[in-house]
């Protein structure tokens, strides 16, 4: 793994515009870099990243049952008393997945770690699927890139088939707060996989969702939603006035409601428990556990953090680095910190991408902070011997 600077493309700007990736510049900071990637050899993709990304997915797969049927486990994940049924039901009904995103700690020496899984909202799928790979065929094309130069990215195909997967009728609307460029730039991508795949779609925003007199969810035309998928969180779903219809109409959205316990940081050190000392696992705890206390250098993150939010990391036993936020009312966890690939432009942390039940594609985001957050850069990658 190593990082590379080479000629932007002279008209990458004008490409982002047509395609609608407005937001490659955010708040007035570059998100998108055109002029440096990320290289990786084939062994680095095959053996450090797409496996374990497998294998990881597998096992908390194989973890989700225990933890929806365990009161107790759903009380460390600080799931709502009231609502849990919904996602236990969701789960029994076996209610069907898109996609999800490991963030892993690699720096091309020794296993790969998880750091999270964003299984139920993750962003960036525009930029790795599409815009990524329209870099890699353009530097191709203009000699900046040798020929055989590749990528590991069939994510967007991989998307087109979850989406098939999924019944055709009647639409298939699409939700998300749609005044956020990034959110509709992510939630119009999805919608032209799932077009691909064959759906009539409609997006909407989602305060726009009604509810009729059956408690049915309903679109500004009334028509009853039957097929929701909402860039929009489910700890937020759960805790909101407009949860007291999810009891009839849980199935209607995508990510399902099971996704609830996947995308929380308590997934961590239940999966610690129950696969200890797995190479592309860090050790994790709640934080009484007394286990926790044989850390010195470690990560507190809160259950529901979102972008790096309210995470804290201690070397030496000593706060070191810590991002501000409005998280933490629900619990921390702790895992074992793992050093981020550096070099003189930052941290990079490894999106590695899984669409359906396939690890498919890989993402690379850095940042300044070791704390990736919203605003961390997104850098192309490429496969090179």
């Amino acid at each position: 793994m190593k990082r590379i600077t080479l000629p932007a493309r002279p008209d990458w700007r004008d490409k982002a515009q047509a395609v609608g990736f407005g937001f490659h510049v955010m708040y007035g900071e570059p998100y998108w870099l055109d002029d440096a990637a990320y290289t990786f050899t084939l062994e680095e993709i095959e053996k450090q990243i797409e496996e374990p990304s497998q294998e990881l997915h597998d096992m908390c797969m194989d973890l989700v049952g225990e933890i929806v049927g365990s009161e107790e486990a759903l009380d460390r994940l600080a799931i709502p008393e009231d609502l849990r049924d919904v996602v236990q039901r969701s789960w029994q009904r076996r209610d069907r997945h898109l996609y999800g995103r490991f963030d892993l700690a690699y720096d091309g020496n020794g296993p790969a770690k998880l750091l999270e899984y964003n299984a139920d909202t993750p962003t960036s799928v525009f930029e790795t699927a599409y815009f990524q790979f329209n870099w890699l065929t353009d530097q191709i094309a203009l000699g900046v890139l040798p020929k055989d130069a590749d990528q590991y990215n069939f994510l967007q195909e991989s998307l087109v088939e979850a989406f098939d997967q999924f019944p055709k009728e009647p639409i298939f609307h699409f939700a998300a707060i749609t005044d956020n460029e990034e959110d509709r730039g992510t939630t119009v991508y999805l919608m032209d996989c799932a077009v691909q795949a064959g759906h009539r779609v409609e997006l909407l925003d989602i305060r726009e969702i009604g509810i009729d007199a059956q408690g049915r969810y309903t679109d500004l035309k009334d028509r009853v939603i039957d097929r929701c998928f909402k860039l929009y969180p489910w700890e937020f779903m759960l805790r909101e006035p407009f949860a007291r219809e999810l009891a009839r109409s849980g199935d209607v959205f995508v990510e399902p409601a099971w996704k609830a316990v996947l995308s929380n940081k308590g997934l961590l050190p239940l999966l610690w428990q129950r696969h200890p000392h797995h190479p592309n696992l860090l050790p994790s705890y709640f934080t009484d556990d007394p286990a926790a206390s044989a850390l010195t250098d470690y990560v507190r993150k809160p259950l529901l953090s979102r972008e790096g939010e309210n995470v804290t990391i201690f070397r030496d036993g000593r706060e070191a680095f810590s991002a501000p936020g409005d998280y933490g009312d629900e619990g921390f966890v702790i895992q074992a910190y793992a050093p981020l690939f550096e070099s003189d432009n930052g941290f990079a942390v490894l999106g590695s991408w899984v669409a359906g039940d396939r690890a498919c594609g890989l993402a690379v985001r850095e940042d300044r902070s070791r704390i990736t957050a919203n605003l961390s850069r997104f850098v192309p990658h490429v496969i090179m011997e």
